[in-house]
């Protein structure tokens, strides 16, 4: 593998994944690298008990290079969806950012779908994002 294709396959940060660790007994960075069972567990437990989110501390480079492997890239930046998930979700902002307007018009006017859309947005963004990416491949 190239170093142009290695750079062009990263996914994901392992700076936002520390950012989003910050707030990882809730889950975050865990939801955020494509681990939504476990991150609904650390949402839970408090991080296992905090136990769990320290342990998280040196897993998280493996985790970055995971949904590197996993993730297809292209257009849309996996970090700046996740931002714009985690803080404004309940407005849409991300949906809107991927090009799906209605659906971020009806999170903007339902307060994210009554919280149940964006719950559904942190289990699936990373493979909403890469089938997006997938299909603009096959018509490029």
């Amino acid at each position: 593998m190239t170093a142009m294709s290695s750079a062009s396959s990263d996914t994901h940060s392992k700076v936002m994944g520390y950012l989003l660790w910050i707030f990882g007994f809730l889950g975050a960075h865990r939801f955020y690298y494509g681990k939504p069972v476990t991150g609904t567990i650390w949402f839970f437990t408090l991080g296992l008990l905090g136990i769990g989110w320290l342990i998280d501390l040196f897993l998280i480079p493996g985790m970055d290079r995971d949904a590197d492997f996993r993730y297809q890239a292209g257009p849309i930046n996996y970090s700046l969806a996740w931002v714009l998930l985690t803080f404004l979700g309940v407005f849409g902002l991300h949906r809107f950012y991927m090009g799906k307007w209605l659906t971020g018009l009806i999170y903007l006017v339902t307060g994210g779908f009554f919280l149940l859309g964006v719950l559904y947005d942190f289990w699936t963004l990373n493979d909403q994002i890469s089938m997006k990416h997938a299909k603009r491949g096959i018509f490029n």
